[in-house]
């Protein structure tokens, strides 16, 4: 292909397979590390035509600065919240994600989390395991039929909607401004929505319109009988507030898969019993990873070959 001597930077980590998928189109420069970024920069910097990376990993003003012949920036999920995007922009870099490529594994992945905060799994699991009997241990609530508050209506949160109407669950939203179409309830401010619902999903983008959005009042809105799932991004969610109001009991559970701290663990919440964790890892399955690398092999193609991207940010 005219495309395969392309120098292309990654900065996020891929699998053995697809490296080798996208080595055989493009010249590869892997820089999963901040160290290897450096190198790369520094090394490659003045040919590089097209980034490849992830929205929590992002890429500097100043890396971009140091790439002159860049035309084409990539983000592999649909988070972009990383990228310089005034500047890219100014410079006519086109800017393409992964919109809808792991959307379905995230909503799934939310939805476990939510059933396994409400329904207790994981202290179940744990009183299993030590020999308790059910007679002794309160039981816990039903998820059908709860009120689902969903904070950021785009396409993830929209298929978390669906899968709430499979456990007859009323939907409410808050979005900065209403969707058209939808029948789910609008409300206007976040703290609204948590006082009216049972379990509040975070489906928003992150960055600083977001930062904290989640904070003492509205976990104080969302009450003691309330849950929290967070499936966007850490930054939403103030994590200190969060264990204050776990520990006291002013709401009865969170499931996170996603937090402030990240890689590293949420301190302030391991000594919880009523929290469930995951790793970031809802955006992962092997179908959604490989869905992910073929849109950004679908955006690179569709810029290079002059069509444009197939999902432009």
């Amino acid at each position: 292909m005219s495309q395969s001597r392309i120098p292309l930077l990654v900065l996020n980590s891929l699998l053995p397979e697809h490296q080798a998928q996208i080595g055989a189109d493009y010249e590869l420069i892997y820089a999963p590390t901040a160290e290897a970024r450096a190198q790369a920069v520094a090394r490659h910097g003045a040919r590089v035509r097209a980034v490849l990376t992830i929205g929590v990993v992002g890429l500097t003003a100043a890396e971009a600065d140091a790439m002159p012949a860049l035309e084409l920036v990539c983000c592999m999920g649909a988070g972009y919240e990383g990228l310089p995007l005034a500047q890219l922009k100014a410079r006519g870099i086109a800017t393409a994600n992964g919109a809808g490529t792991n959307d379905d594994c995230v909503a799934d992945h939310a939805f476990g989390l939510l059933i396994g905060i409400v329904r207790g799994m994981r202290t179940l699991d744990q009183q299993c395991r030590a020999g308790v009997w059910r007679e002794v241990i309160p039981q816990p609530p039903n998820v059908s039929g709860k009120k689902l508050g969903i904070f950021g209506l785009g396409t993830i949160g929209q298929k978390i909607a669906r899968r709430a109407a499979g456990f007859d669950m009323p939907v409410g939203y808050h979005n900065r401004a209403p969707r058209e179409g939808v029948p789910h309830r609008y409300f206007d401010s976040l703290p609204a929505l948590a006082r009216w619902c049972d379990v509040l999903v975070c489906a928003t983008p992150g960055g600083p319109a977001t930062r904290h959005a989640v904070g003492a009042e509205v976990l104080e809105a969302l009450g003691p009988k309330g849950y929290l799932v967070n499936i966007s991004r850490g930054s939403v969610v103030d994590t200190q507030a969060l264990a204050d109001a776990l520990r006291t009991g002013r709401i009865a559970g969170a499931g996170l898969d996603v937090y402030e701290s990240e890689p590293h663990r949420p301190e302030p919440l391991i000594g919880l019993d009523n929290v469930l964790l995951t790793p970031h890892m809802a955006g992962w399955s092997p179908e959604a990873t490989q869905a992910s690398v073929d849109r950004f092999m679908a955006n690179a193609a569709g810029h290079f070959s002059g069509l444009g991207v197939v999902s432009p940010i």
